[in-house]
C-alpha cells in the first residue's frame, strides 16, 4: 500500500505517514495505531505486535527530537562571569561520571537576574542533554495569581514527552512516579523557574542519572539542599563593574563616556539590582537623543526613587517585583518589614530590631530568618543585617502606609533603645562621663547591656554609622531631647578616633534641639561640645564665639562645674592658638572652680593642663610638679584617660630637662594606655613627642618609625596634623642626605 493510500485510509496527511515510516513521529496516539492496524488489515496478535513497534519507533524518535522548551536567549547578558564559572565547574567532566541526577538551587534577591543567568547557562550546557529541554515557571512570587502547583507542572512536562491526556493518572505521586519512569534512560534539562519553597520542586525531580535541573527562587531553599543533594548557588547584587557593563551594553559606551557623573549616580541609586539597571536603560533607548542626567536626577529623591523605576507592567516594575516577596512573608515577619522602613540604617543589630519591634528576641530571630531566606534581608556581617537601597525604600513606603500609631510607638523604642545602650557603653568609654538624666525606655525596649570597655568600644564601633543616621532622623522627625542625648553619647567615641567632621555634624545637630528645648544647662553642654569641635578643626573664632555662649549661660544658671569645663575649654582654645600664657590663666580658674565644685576628676586634669602650659611656657620644674599631682590624682580615680595625657605632659617636661630616659618611660606609659582606649588622635600626638626625643639621642631609625606611625594615624583621621609630621620626616631625610620617608 502506497502512502497516499494509507493517507486516504486513515484520514492522516502524507507528509505524517511518511514521518511514521521513518521513525520520526513524535506523538504515537491509540486513536492513530487503530486506524493503521485497520488501514492494513491487521489483527490478533499481528495486530498487538505492530503497534508495539511502531510505538517504540514513536518512543524512540521523541528520544532523538525532544522537547525544547527553554525560554528565548538574550544576547544583551552581561556580567555574572564568577556564577557562570561555578556552573560550569559544577557540571561532571563527561557523561560517564553522571551517577545521579543534578540539582542546583539558585537563589538571590527580587530582580537580581536569577531566571536570565538560568537560562544563559541552560542554553550553553543544552547540546550534554540531547533528549531534550522542560521548563515551568512556579509562579512562586507572582502578584498575577497564585503559585503553580506541582500537579499542574508535572501534567505539562508529561504532555511534552507526548503522554496522552488520558494516560496522566489524577493522583500527584502517580504522576511523579510516571515522570520519573519516562526519564529513565534519558539525558534532560529541566528548568524549574521562580519556585516559592522545596516541597514545590521535588515532585519534579528525575529520579535516574544523566539529567540536570535548575531551580530558580527568592528564597534560600535549604531543604532542597539537605534532603536532595541540591549544590547551591546564590546571585548576589551586581558590582559596580558589572552595573557599569550592563549600562554601556545596554544605551552604548558613547552615552556613558559622554556623562560619567551621571552614569555612576544611576548605578549608585540602582543599588546593583540588575532589573533597576534594565529599567533606566530601557528608558534611555526609548529616547537616544537625551542626557541620561535627567534619568539620574529623578533617582536622588529616595522617597520617589521606586516611581523613577515604575514600568507599568508588573513582571518588570521594580516595587511590583518587591511587592511580591513582601506579599509571601508571614504576617508578623511582614509586620517587622514595615517597621524596619522606620529605621535609617545602613544596617541593623538583632537587639536593635527586638526593642524595634517589641518582640521577644528569640521570635525577632525567627521573624529575621525568614526574611533572610527571601531575600529580604542580608547578614552582611555577624549579627548585622541590611537592605540594600532599593529594598530599604519599599521598607519605608510600607511602612508609611502601615498603621501611624504603631509606628510611633515603634520609633519610640527604637530610639529608646539606642539612647540608653549608647549611654550605658559612654560609661564605660569614660565613666567620669558627666551624668545625664534619661527618661525611662518605652514599654517593650530592652537595652544591650554593655559591661565592659572592650564591649562599649566593639559596640560603638558597630554602630557608629548607625548612629550618625539616627542623629539626622531624630532631627527631622523633631524629637529634639533624643537628638542631644544621642550626640551626648557619641561624644567621647568620635573624639577618641578623632572624627571631628562626624563630631560636627552631632554637635550642630544638639545645639539645635537644646536651643528648641529652651534648656540652659543643655545648651550650655551643647555650645561647649560644638566649640571643643571647631578647635580641633582650627576654626578658632567660632570655638570662641560658642564658648563665650556656653560661659554666659552657665553663669546664668550658676553652674559651677560648667564654668570650670568652660574655662578649661578657653584654655584648650588658647593654647592651639599659641597664647600659652593665657591658656595657663585659664587653666588656673578651671582649678579653682573645680575646687569649689568639689569635682576632683576635674581637678586632676586641671592640674594637668596647669602643668602642660607651664612646659611650654619652658617652666619645666613647675610643670614635673602639676603632672605628677595630676598623675597620683588620675590614678587614685581610676582615670586612664586623664592619667594618659598626664603622662604624656611629664614625658614633654623631661624631654625639655634632657631627661631622656625618664622621657621615654612616660610617653611609653602614655602610648599604652591611649592604644588600651583607642584614642587614635592623641595616640598620634605622643608618637610625635616620642619621636623627638628619640631624635634629641641620635637615635635616627626609632624617631623613623615613631613619626611614621604618627603619619598613618593622622593621614587616616585626615588630620591637619600631619603635615607637620611630614616635615619633620623631610627634615629627617635631608639630615641622613636620603630621600626616602
Amino acid at each position: 500500500m502506497t502512502q497516499e493510500e494509507l493517507a486516504d485510509k486513515t484520514g492522516l496527511s502524507v507528509r505524517g505517514i511518511g514521518r511514521i515510516e521513518a521513525g520520526r513521529i513524535a506523538l504515537p496516539r491509540a486513536r492513530t495505531l487503530r486506524l493503521l492496524a485497520d488501514a492494513f488489515g491487521l489483527a490478533g496478535g499481528e495486530r498487538d505486535r505492530f503497534c508495539h513497534v511502531v510505538e517504540s519507533k514513536a518512543s524512540s524518535a521523541l528520544a532523538r527530537l525532544g522537547p525544547a522548551q527553554l525560554p528565548t536567549y538574550l544576547e544583551a547578558f552581561v556580567g555574572r562571569t564568577e556564577q557562570l564559572s561555578r556552573l560550569d565547574a559544577m557540571l561532571p567532566v563527561s557523561s560517564r561520571h553522571d551517577s545521579a541526577s543534578m540539582v542546583i538551587a539558585i537563589d538571590g534577591p527580587p530582580g537580581v537576574g536569577k531566571t536570565t543567568l538560568a537560562v544563559r547557562w541552560a542554553h550553553r550546557v543544552a547540546d550534554r542533554y540531547p533528549d531534550g529541554q522542560l521548563y515551568v515557571n512556579l509562579r512562586g512570587f507572582d502578584g498575577g495569581g497564585p503559585p503553580v502547583e506541582a500537579a499542574w507542572a508535572l501534567r505539562g512536562f508529561l504532555h511534552a514527552l507526548d503522554v496522552a491526556p488520558q494516560r496522566i493518572p489524577a493522583d500527584l505521586d502517580a504522576q511523579a512516579a510516571l515522570f520519573r519512569s519516562l526519564l529513565a534512560g534519558r539525558r534532560m534539562l529541566i528548568v524549574v523557574d521562580n519556585a516559592r519553597d522545596s516541597a514545590a520542586v521535588r515532585p519534579l525531580l528525575p529520579g535516574a542519572p544523566g539529567c540536570l535541573v535548575l531551580v530558580t527562587s527568592r528564597n534560600q531553599l535549604t531543604g532542597l539542599i539537605a534532603a536532595d543533594g541540591a549544590h547551591p548557588l546564590k546571585v548576589d547584587l551586581f558590582t559596580d563593574a558589572e552595573a557599569a557593563q550592563l549600562l554601556a551594553h545596554r544605551i552604548g559606551n558613547d552615552r556613558v563616556a559622554a556623562e560619567p557623573a551621571a552614569a555612576e549616580e544611576i548605578i549608585r541609586h540602582c543599588a546593583g539590582l540588575p532589573l533597576a539597571l534594565a529599567i533606566v536603560a530601557a528608558r534611555a533607548l526609548v529616547h537616544p537623543q537625551l542626557r541620561i542626567e535627567p534619568l539620574a536626577h529623578e533617582l536622588r529623591d529616595a522617597a520617589t526613587r521606586l516611581d523613577a523605576l515604575s514600568t507599568g507592567d508588573p513582571a518588570t516594575d521594580v516595587r511590583a517585583v518587591l511587592s511580591w516577596s513582601y506579599a509571601a512573608l508571614a504576617a508578623d515577619a511582614a509586620s517587622l518589614f514595615r517597621l524596619l522602613g522606620l529605621h535609617p540604617g545602613p544596617d541593623i543589630s538583632m537587639p536593635a530590631m527586638a526593642s524595634l519591634a517589641g518582640l521577644d528576641p528569640a521570635r525577632v530571630r525567627r521573624l529575621v530568618d525568614e526574611m533572610v531566606r527571601a531575600h529580604l534581608m542580608v547578614e552582611h556581617s555577624p549579627g548585622r543585617y541590611a537592605m540594600h537601597d532599593l529594598l530599604r525604600a519599599y521598607a519605608v513606603e510600607q511602612a508609611r502606609l502601615g498603621d501611624a500609631v504603631e509606628s510611633q510607638i515603634a520609633e519610640r523604642r527604637m530610639l529608646d533603645h539606642y539612647v540608653h545602650t549608647g549611654y550605658a557603653a559612654a560609661r564605660q568609654l569614660n565613666p567620669h562621663l558627666d551624668q545625664i538624666t534619661l527618661t525611662l525606655p518605652a514599654q517593650d525596649t530592652a537595652p544591650e547591656h554593655i559591661a565592659t570597655y572592650d564591649a562599649a568600644l566593639a559596640w560603638f564601633t558597630a554602630e557608629h554609622a548607625v548612629l550618625l543616621a539616627l542623629v539626622h532622623h531624630a532631627v527631622a522627625t523633631g524629637q529634639d531631647l533624643h537628638t542631644w542625648q544621642l550626640a551626648r553619647t557619641l561624644g567621647t567615641f568620635l573624639d577618641r578616633r578623632g572624627l571631628w567632621h562626624d563630631r560636627l555634624t552631632v554637635e550642630l545637630a544638639a545645639v539645635g534641639a537644646a536651643n528648641r528645648l529652651g534648656d540652659a544647662t543643655g545648651q550650655a553642654r551643647a555650645q561647649r561640645n560644638l566649640a571643643s569641635t571647631y578647635i580641633e578643626l582650627g576654626r578658632y573664632d567660632d570655638a570662641y564665639a560658642h564658648l563665650t555662649n556656653a560661659l554666659n549661660l552657665a553663669a546664668r544658671t550658676g553652674d559651677v562645674t560648667r564654668l570650670a569645663h568652660t574655662q578649661g575649654s578657653l584654655g584648650y582654645l588658647r593654647e592651639r592658638q599659641g597664647r600659652h600664657s593665657d591658656a595657663l590663666q585659664h587653666a588656673r580658674q578651671a582649678l579653682r572652680l573645680y575646687q569649689e565644685a568639689g569635682h576632683r576628676v576635674g581637678q586632676a586634669r586641671a592640674l594637668n593642663q596647669i602643668g602642660w602650659y607651664h612646659g611650654l611656657l619652658a617652666h619645666h620644674d613647675e610643670a614635673l610638679t602639676y603632672c605628677r599631682l595630676a598623675i597620683g590624682l588620675f590614678q587614685a580615680l581610676d582615670d586612664r584617660e586623664g592619667e594618659a595625657a598626664a603622662w604624656d605632659s611629664l614625658g614633654y617636661a623631661h624631654h625639655q630637662l634632657a631627661h631622656h630616659t625618664d622621657a621615654f618611660t612616660s610617653y611609653q606609659r602614655a602610648l599604652s594606655l591611649f592604644r588600651r582606649l583607642g584614642d587614635r588622635y592623641y595616640e598620634a600626638g605622643t608618637l610625635t613627642r616620642l619621636a623627638e626625643s628619640h631624635y634629641a639621642v641620635g637615635d635616627l631609625a626609632g624617631a623613623r618609625a615613631a613619626w611614621h606611625d604618627a603619619l598613618a594615624i593622622l593621614t587616616e583621621l585626615d588630620h591637619a596634623d600631619a603635615e607637620q609630621v611630614r616635615a619633620r620626616l623631610r627634615d629627617l631625610n635631608d639630615a641622613e642626605g636620603t630621600s626616602a620617608e
